[in-house]
């Protein structure tokens, strides 16, 4: 190898490196946020209406999200547009589940969170991730098959059993309208949850030809109204119906079946399809506009849906964050830029 060729491979082996390094520490512990500034409510608020033990306010807005630290810092992002766009951001009680494998982890979370919002209503909840782990089978993308990526199907197990309806969202999401719109959606008179619904989505291919090639297993939505695709990353559930109907069960079930067969590729969404598809009440499509990440293999741009915008989901391989790291950010990612809380400037920007 000639001389100069042996300077430019060590150059760009040393630049990786460095860069390589410079990415870890910003998604590790060493992550520092700035303080988001108070957000009150508004004067038509009503004064929360506590519960006899102090923890399920009956007219609160109750939120649940996972938190890690590898995605903090869209955590981070997604709690600080919830408040700011609440008219009752004072009313908004955030359920956080975090993985009990990692106790140090806790502790860190814990004081992220109280540094950055010191006025939150907030609450973390261990998550059993190595029990789960059994039953998490190998999918398309290493990052789905987190354990803790499958405790939104716990949920009604973690929180406090007075908490009756919660709003689930990922942590790679924004929003720009009230939260509490989305908490009101109706969900009749027996549907558990409520999301958005995709029904233009090639359903069959969420799930592999030998599962529709089994009529035992394929039948299994026979019985429903047309069933449609919905991503999992923005739910309204209500905790108790799903304690009465036992869904966490149903999904284990074929989280089992999965291990001994492969029926689907794509981590915790197929289960709740199974389970839910076809069952589930309507949310205007304003409040998940997701796939912003791009497809779970290249993560290349994409835009807006057509239609007015509630909230904006990164679902799928790219990250506004890591993008915007890299200095290669979608068009896009500029609108989850000034809900960053993170203290360091963006890695490479000039």
């Amino acid at each position: 190898m000639a001389p100069s060729t042996s300077f430019s491979f060590f150059f760009l082996f040393f630049f990786t490196f460095q860069y390589t390094i410079l990415v870890f520490s910003t998604t590790t512990t060493q992550q520092r946020f700035k303080e988001a500034p108070k957000f009150y409510n508004f004067p038509t608020c009503q004064t929360l209406q506590h519960h006899p033990n102090h923890t399920c306010p009956m007219n609160a807005v109750h939120v649940a999200m996972t938190l890690d630290v590898a995605y903090l810092r869209g955590s981070m992002a997604a709690i600080f547009s919830v408040l700011q766009h609440s008219s009752c951001p004072e009313n908004v009680i955030f359920h956080f589940v975090s993985a009990a494998s990692q106790p140090s982890s806790f502790a860190t979370l814990n004081q992220t969170l109280t540094i950055s919002f010191p006025y939150l209503n907030f609450r973390i909840y261990p998550f059993d991730d190595d029990a789960v782990s059994r039953l998490v089978s190998t999918s398309i993308r290493s990052a789905l098959d987190t354990p803790l990526n499958y405790a939104r199907s716990y949920l009604a197990n973690i929180l406090p059993r007075c908490v009756v309806r919660v709003v689930y969202l990922d942590s790679d999401l924004i929003l720009v309208d009230d939260i509490a719109k989305l908490a009101a959606t109706s969900l009749g008179d027996t549907e558990v949850l409520a999301a958005p619904e995709y029904c233009s989505a090639d359903f069959s291919a969420y799930f592999t030809p030998s599962f529709w090639a089994n009529p035992s297993l394929s039948l299994s939505f026979s019985n429903r109204t047309r069933p449609c695709y919905f991503n999992t990353g923005v739910m309204v559930i209500d905790l108790q119906r799903w304690r009465e109907g036992d869904y966490t069960t149903a999904i284990e079930e074929w989280m089992e079946l999965q291990k001994r067969m492969r029926i689907y590729e794509l981590g915790s969404l197929p289960p709740f399809l199974l389970v839910f598809a076809g069952r589930i009440a309507a949310v205007d499509r304003r409040w998940n506009q997701h796939g912003l990440g791009g497809d779970n293999f290249r993560g290349l741009c994409r835009e807006l849906h057509p239609g007015p915008v509630s909230l904006m989901h990164w679902s799928g391989k790219g990250k506004p964050w890591a993008r915007l790291d890299a200095n290669m950010p979608c068009p896009l990612d500029a609108l989850w830029a000034p809900y960053d809380l993170l203290q360091t400037h963006y890695a490479l920007q000039a």
